[in-house]
């Protein structure tokens, strides 16, 4: 393998194509959905692959403070794509910068301790969470079918053909291939319906022509961090979800490479990934967490060596200076993201309701639990108004539906699983005791 940099190279392209799409299309929804020009969205789509590889390296590189040292792939969680938005439309790309920022330092934080307040977050909390913000993502995915809010053509037919038409073939490539095809399928649904957008007139190349040939990244190019509590409350419980799913993926890659993981591994794995958001929040992208499509590769192709990651890696880096390659991927039609992202976003719901299929439904309390908590969670979603008359002390946990239907989780979670052994372990001794 390492005599062969060729080979070496091509499994680094692989690489980076299995979790392009995933990397490129964060920025685009998130962008679109904060208003963004597309010169600042090919600039964003430019700093979120840079940090994706920045962040790959800080994971792969075990040292003695981080690192988890697998060949593990980083990228934007789609778990943070609504809160994202919601934070952004609510106090502004400033305020969403200051809370990946502090979310990172508290990941760093309690990366010693989170074995222990894992407790706190079993499947019935994570997969409330992730159903969720799954469940929120939704309408965002079917604005963007009509042709996104305020288009002239919105709802077009025009629009929705070119949506459904991505998704059928999406769907097609999901039947018909196994491996590599199915890896990248949401990759080639979105060139496909670009392709077809192309000839129905809907696809203006003005961007790519426009665009330089190479630039350097600036850290703060949008807005410098600013806190708020809420938005601070979010991005940590994102945060902490995202370990939650990371450390099955470090389990997944300790399986197929052999090598058993220390408590040890573990910490730094999770430091480097709240390294990760703080690195996120300086240059003004996003927070970033361990992309399980990449896990497939490596069992797919039987390579097992950092190198291959390193030179991913430094492709994406690489991809990052070069505008025009950014630009391309702004000239994507709405309608065509919007087709993409309803496989998208109901995979996060299916991901959601596949943790809570580790749940105990013959337990009453864990039904109750998911119950309120994604009651509320959709509630303060679709009323946002609901909670106007509250003081605003107590409008921070409650102006966010993901913020609302997470703690009803975690405090439900408490109440019904983690007191439960400490009243039972009571009554047990007064009963021994008389």
């Amino acid at each position: 393998m390492k005599n062969n940099p060729l080979k070496t190279a091509s499994l680094g392209i692989q690489h980076v194509l299995a979790m392009y799409a995933g990397a490129v299309i964060v920025p685009l929804i998130i962008g679109g959905a904060l208003g963004l020009t597309n010169e600042q969205l090919a600039y964003l789509v430019s700093l979120d692959i840079l940090t994706s590889g920045i962040a790959t390296i800080l994971q792969v590189w075990q040292n003695r403070f981080f690192g988890i040292g697998l060949p593990v792939v980083l990228g934007c969680t789609f778990t943070a794509v609504g809160p994202i938005i919601a934070i952004g439309n609510q106090y502004g790309l400033s305020a969403i910068y200051g809370s990946i920022l502090v979310s990172g330092i508290i990941i760093i934080l309690i990366a010693r301790y989170f074995g222990k307040l894992i407790r706190f977050f079993p499947p019935v909390v994570t997969g409330s969470v992730v159903t969720i913000i799954g469940l929120t993502l939704i309408p965002v995915a079917m604005n963007n079918v009509a042709g996104g809010q305020g288009s002239p053509d919105f709802g077009s037919l025009s629009n929705i053909a070119l949506a459904f038409g991505t998704l059928t073939f999406i769907i097609i490539l999901y039947r018909f291939f196994k491996g590599f095809i199915r890896a990248i399928s949401i990759l080639l649904g979105l060139l496909a319906g670009t392709i077809a957008a192309v000839f129905m007139g809907k696809v203006d190349f003005t961007a790519v022509e426009e665009a330089s040939w190479f630039h350097f990244m600036t850290p703060l190019h949008f807005a410098t961090p600013s806190f708020e509590i809420a938005p601070i409350i979010t991005m940590t419980l994102v945060g902490i979800v995202s370990l939650v799913e990371s450390s099955g993926v470090y389990f997944a890659l300790s399986d197929i490479t052999g090598r058993k993981l220390t408590e040890d591994d573990l910490v730094k794995g999770y430091r480097a990934e709240g390294l990760a958001s703080v690195i996120g929040a300086l240059f003004n992208s996003f927070p970033y967490t361990t992309y399980s499509q990449n896990v497939g590769l490596v069992q797919f192709s039987g390579v097992k060596g950092k190198n291959v990651i390193y030179t991913m890696a430094g492709i994406l880096i690489f991809l990052s200076l070069v505008p025009k390659i950014a630009a391309l991927t702004t000239v994507i039609p709405t309608a065509v993201l919007g087709g993409a992202m309803i496989a998208m976003f109901g995979m996060v719901i299916a991901s959601g309701i596949k943790m809570l299929s580790k749940v105990d439904f013959s337990s009453q309390e864990n039904l109750l639990i998911i119950a309120c908590s994604v009651g509320m969670g959709l509630g303060v979603t679709t009323v946002p108004d609901l909670f106007n008359q509250l003081p605003e002390s107590i409008k921070i946990f409650t102006n966010s539906g993901i913020v609302a239907g997470s703690l009803t989780a975690i405090v439900l979670n408490i109440i019904f699983n983690v007191m439960k052994p400490i009243r039972k372990s009571r009554v047990t001794s007064t009963l021994k005791a008389s």
